[in-house]
């Protein structure tokens, strides 16, 4: 197998059947560090948009919670509104999810697009909460994208001040518990006080990784210095005049913020306002503790479910050498022999089968609705993972058979659309090299049409694996 069509399915999102495959693969892959845009196709809606149809949710539900409580509105209006709320932005959501696909499907850039895809995983936050769906995918073209060639300490503070964030881990509306708004609720007789999700998340997933030391004391300094940040147009109640900043914007408020100095891994923060949670997380960016934890995990991504430690110690040292780095962190990926390795190969997850296999046939476009449809019923529904966690990146949680039942039914209605001037028995060795199997060879030249040929070829075991 030639290293470019294997570089173009482990590093990449899948070689092009309507492309040649020619030109050294490390040169291929190098370049694109300095060919990415951050811009994807169309026009799909902005922060302020989607920012304005959660604002005009949450305005809704204050409404209808002030009736209720005179006695004017209905007892239970909330599921009725958290319905249609969905289906107002459900719009926005088909918009951004046909741009990030048609961005899979024709970029020249498949390494950096799939780094995008990791790190949108790896902060992700999920479009099963009313109040983030659509954020989820703008997070994505906002936080992500722009900063997947900057320094881990950037990228970490965009995705933790993104409204999709601060929303989905209900950071929006903690205050510190001596916060000049906190003891003003308490004289009216209302507890409103400290959230530590998001803090927790931070340290467990985004940065130092389980058991790396930290203790329960580090989550909630951490959740205290984070108060007072919040999304602005989209607070309720007396809160949202100190406001000033754009619907959708990132806004920090004093009178939220947990007052004095903190205590963070053994390291004192000042009472500095937005500034003290700042400090915070550029020194979690670059701890020891962080470096491995992302070293593992995209060592996982790029070589085997089992992460070689040669490998994750590489990729750990080009982190902490290059400060968090993330270019020099992608070169030591791509120099990593253990990436290179053919006899393990890496079982594709929904979205990236599905990509490969679109791609394979040569598609440039697939309308939002009809991905989100296919990804729903192959268990991946985009920007919807179960937790904070993500998406798992191991075979067993993709690999079950009735996961494969549903992958040979998709593989069948992209046959049907895409079956008209594609050869199967010619694609297949194209798209996979030596990789593709007698097997699978001889079950596509026996297929009773083409597009059944065309149907067992995308869902063959070498096209399931990168």
């Amino acid at each position: 197998m030639s290293e470019l069509l294997h570089a173009m399915g482990r590093f990449g999102l899948g070689p092009r059947g309507d492309e040649e495959a020619n030109g050294d693969a490390r040169e291929w892959l190098a370049a694109q560090l300095d060919w990415f845009e951050p811009t994807v196709p169309g026009t799909p809606p902005t922060r302020r948009q989607v920012a304005d149809k959660i604002a005009s949710f949450y305005a809704t539900l204050e409404r209808l919670r002030r009736e209720r409580e005179s006695g004017t509105g209905m007892d239970d209006p909330e599921q009725v509104v958290r319905r249609q709320a969905r289906q107002n932005m459900l719009t926005d959501g088909m918009a951004l999810i046909e741009s990030r696909t048609a961005s899979a499907l024709t970029t020249q850039t498949p390494f950096i697009e799939r780094m995008v895809h990791f790190w949108s995983n790896h902060f992700a936050t999920s479009a099963r909460k009313v109040g983030v769906f659509g954020m989820a995918g703008v997070m994505e073209f906002d936080a992500i994208r722009p900063n997947v060639l900057g320094r881990f300490e950037d990228l970490l503070l965009a995705a933790e001040q993104h409204p999709a964030m601060l929303i989905y881990l209900d950071q929006s509306f903690s205050l510190g518990p001596n916060s000049r708004f906190a003891r003003f609720a308490r004289r009216r007789g209302q507890e409103r006080g400290l959230n530590e999700n998001l803090a927790r998340e931070i340290l467990e997933l985004h940065t130092l990784g389980v058991r790396s030391g930290y203790s329960q004391d580090d989550v909630t300094e951490l959740a205290r210095a984070l108060t007072g940040w919040t999304v602005a147009g989209l607070l309720r109640g007396p809160l949202q005049r100190f406001s000033q900043d754009e619907p959708g914007d990132f806004t920090f408020i004093a009178g939220m913020h947990e007052p004095g100095t903190r205590t963070l891994l053994g390291n004192g923060y000042a009472s500095d306002g937005r500034e003290q949670g700042e400090a915070m997380l550029k020194m979690l960016a670059r701890h020891p503790a962080t470096a491995r934890h992302i070293a593992t995990k995209l060592a996982r991504h790029f070589a085997a479910d089992d992460p070689p430690a040669s490998m994750v110690a590489r990729l750990e040292r080009a982190f902490l050498d290059s400060n968090g780095h993330l270019p020099t962190v992608y070169r030591a990926i791509i120099d990593s022999p253990e990436a290179w390795n053919t006899e393990t190969p890496k079982f594709r997850d929904p979205w990236d089968w599905t990509i490969a296999s679109l791609r394979a046939v040569g598609a440039r476009e697939i309308e939002g609705r009809v991905m989100f449809g296919a990804l729903n019923e192959l268990a991946q529904p985009v920007w919807q993972p179960p937790s904070p966690a993500g998406w798992d990146d191991k075979a067993a949680a993709w690999a079950a058979p009735d996961a494969l039942v549903r992958r040979v039914e998709v593989a069948q209605r992209v046959a049907d659309l895409a079956a008209r001037g594609v050869d199967a028995r010619q694609l297949a060795p194209a798209i996979l090299g030596e990789r593709l199997s007698e097997n699978s060879a001889q079950a596509i030249r026996r297929a009773e049409s083409p597009a059944t040929g065309l149907a067992l070829f995308l869902a063959s075991p070498e096209m399931l694996r990168r």
